[in-house]
């Protein structure tokens, strides 16, 4: 960046001569006609060169951005960024039999200079329980760590799981965040209507760089106050795609947030839904709040 700064201000120190020369020339008439042309010429690359790299090294001034992707973008982030609660509720899948399997689930999340960390608890049935600590940088790098049924120990969980169900329901350990928000590739589609909502349409493509099973997620966010209420995310390689319904939206301290939402994979029967029972949208966390394994620990002690 700072050569290309450096040659965009020799560019335009030349094209600066370049035009004094020219004038000077004229007016003594040095050049003939074709010679003028041929400098005008000469001058008119060079004021191309210098825009070219002026857009290298400024692109925003030099192309104006599309405002309704910069206010999709800018709302949903400054949204994520500004978390920190305390929820429990449950997870529950359905079966297309109507057969259901519920679990408790206690979360908290918070977001700190050098990302997002959300704690998450999952608790079957039979006790077994599943803890996961996402932390999510702020360029949307994620890392997962689990303690998982059966371990006493945390461990980083293996990017080749992240894809894999969630206690058997239809979320998938990366779908606890939504790093598709900080995703490179952003594309704004056509507004469409959802239910009675007017929608932006975003489609967040990933890209070599992004961890995830994730080829794009498409979501379409409600206009007026910037929070997704149907999100369909497609999968690499298979193309399957799955699918987000939010239920629910309510608003608590200035902060949007579903009470229920249900994950529906394609050409499985069933879905399954999370729903928010209780929490805090202020929860006032600190990193010690985000100890998995002192979180484990105290699940140990309970047994």
């Amino acid at each position: 960046m700072g050569a290309l700064r450096i040659l965009t201000v020799y560019i335009a120190m030349t094209f600066q001569r370049r035009v004094v020369m020219l004038s000077r020339s004229r007016k003594l008439g040095r050049y003939p006609e074709a010679g003028w042309a041929n400098c005008v010429f000469g001058t008119i690359q060079a004021s191309i060169a210098l825009l070219v790299l002026l857009s290298l090294v400024h692109p925003s001034r030099a192309f104006a951005a599309n405002p309704d992707l910069e206010t999709v973008l800018t709302g949903s982030r400054q949204r994520i960024e500004k978390l920190d609660y305390r929820v429990t509720g449950r997870l529950t899948r359905v079966e297309g039999s109507g057969t259901r399997a519920s679990y408790k689930f206690v979360a908290k999340a918070h977001w700190f200079p050098d990302g997002l960390r959300l704690l998450c608890e999952i608790s079957g049935p039979g006790s077994e329980k599943t803890s996961l600590l996402l932390h999510m940088s702020v360029s949307g790098h994620v890392t997962i760590e689990a303690v998982l049924p059966g371990e006493k120990a945390a461990s980083v969980l293996p990017f080749e799981r992240w894809n894999d169900s969630l206690v058997g329901t239809d979320f998938s350990y990366e779908d606890m965040v939504e790093s598709q928000f900080f995703w490179k590739n952003q594309e704004l589609l056509a507004p469409e209507k959802y239910g009675a909502r007017d929608c932006f349409v975003l489609k967040s493509m990933s890209g070599s760089q992004d961890r995830t099973y994730y080829d794009s997620v498409t979501s379409w966010i409600d206009r007026v106050i910037l929070y997704p209420v149907h999100v369909v995310k497609t999968l690499r390689r298979t193309r399957q795609q799955k699918e987000f319904i939010y239920y629910g939206l309510r608003q608590l301290g200035g902060v949007w947030s579903a009470t229920q939402v249900e994950a529906k994979l394609q050409g499985k029967p069933g879905s399954s839904i999370l729903v928010i029972e209780g929490g805090s949208g202020k929860a006032k966390l600190g990193r010690k709040d985000f100890d998995i394994s002192q979180s484990s620990a105290q699940a140990e002690k309970v047994k």
